[in-house]
């Protein structure tokens, strides 16, 4: 009778167990110390701490403690998909001259002891070297980034978006963005940007003029003269991802939708140096109650291939898909390696799979 009893204890606890083992999220920090090089004394600065979600459930933060009230900070309150990435933003106000190592706590659902990440730096009366803080060189103007990316949108949205500018010349310069799409507005803070100082291109998405469901990409320039002509120097990839709305549905309906699982979220490939293709596959299952439709299957970079077996899955069913890594296309493109899935599953509508070429 005790043994008829453990089995069935076992058998109610096995389907628990068994979701336990495949919803695993794993917060993964780009770099545990940030060396943020000079920063200008008593002028507050912005910092941005990524982090990928490298497990195969989703990730919650659930507070970021900073070891210092000179910070402040802002991290994300939706759940971070598997494989995908997210944002921890400290804004620093240097008050003392110096060096600097300052330290936030992370928690999360993946793990009961908290993450730490650092920036680490020097508060200086006058800047010396930009390259840390404007990375980007373009002659007369130095950029923090020339990628921008609108995620996780749904029908109504305007979510904004910004990118900073270091004016290097000795006269005052006014960006001017050129080939912006109708889905897409501009202003820069301020109008003119004096010598030496920086700005604030702000830009705005308009989800009511994206057109459909999925990755939109689109290429935009900055002109950087009067007659500036357009080129991969001053390119800037802007991405925005339109996703289903699931928020008219009932409970009763939840519980009979599907469920989207991958068996793999970050796939680590061989060089493909030699070789003009390296192929992968994925097993895409639904574990839900109903029919899962793959509505789009989208890459970010025109060095990743696919090809789906099929794009309706029936519950319990799997099927294929074929990732494809060609050669010579690998260092043409700035786009992220990874690909994207646009499901009707609700709890997975969105679903990214990394992709890693080894060294």
């Amino acid at each position: 009778m005790e043994m008829k009893r453990l089995v069935a204890l076992l058998l109610l606890l096995a389907p628990c167990t068994l979701l336990f083992l495949q919803a695993q999220p794993r917060f993964v920090p780009d770099t545990d110390i940030k060396k943020v090089g000079e920063v200008l004394f008593q002028t507050p600065r912005r910092f941005s701490l990524g982090f990928t979600n490298k497990g195969s459930g989703s990730l919650h933060i659930k507070k970021v403690k900073a070891s210092c009230g000179c910070l402040d900070v802002a991290y994300p309150q939706r759940p971070i998909a598997a494989g995908s990435r997210g944002e921890i933003v400290l804004t620093f106000d240097a008050k003392m001259l110096g060096t600097f190592y300052k330290e936030v706590e992370v928690l999360t659902d993946a793990a009961d002891e908290p993450a730490y990440i650092a920036i680490q730096g020097t508060v200086v009366t006058e800047v010396h070297d930009y390259s840390d803080e404007f990375p980007i060189d373009l002659g007369n103007v130095r950029m923090v980034t020339n990628t921008v990316e609108f995620e996780d949108v749904n029908l109504g949205d305007h979510p904004t978006a910004e990118l900073r500018l270091l004016n290097t010349d000795r006269t005052a310069f006014r960006p001017e963005l050129m080939h912006l799409p109708p889905f897409l507005s501009a202003k820069c803070e301020p109008e003119d940007i004096p010598p030496g100082k920086a700005g604030t291109i702000r830009l705005t998405l308009d989800s009511e003029k994206l057109g459909g469901l999925g990755l939109h990409q689109t290429n935009i320039y900055l002109s950087r003269y009067q007659g500036d002509k357009i080129g991969e120097t001053n390119e800037i990839l802007v991405s925005a991802i339109l996703l289903p709305s699931f928020a008219g549905m009932s409970e009763e309906e939840l519980a009979q939708a599907p469920e989207l699982k991958v068996s793999e979220s970050s796939v680590e490939l061989l060089p493909v140096s030699g070789k003009k293709a390296v192929n992968h596959n994925i097993i895409l299952t639904n574990t839900g109650m109903s029919d899962l439709h793959i509505q789009q299957v989208q890459v970010f970079n025109k060095a990743i291939g696919v090809k789906i077996a099929n794009s309706t899955i029936r519950p319990g069913k799997s099927t294929k898909l074929k990732i494809t890594i060609t050669a010579r296309y690998l260092h043409k493109s700035k786009g992220r390696m990874r690909v994207l899935l646009i499901s009707d599953a609700p709890r997975q509508a969105k679903q990214y799979i990394n992709v890693e070429i080894k060294s």
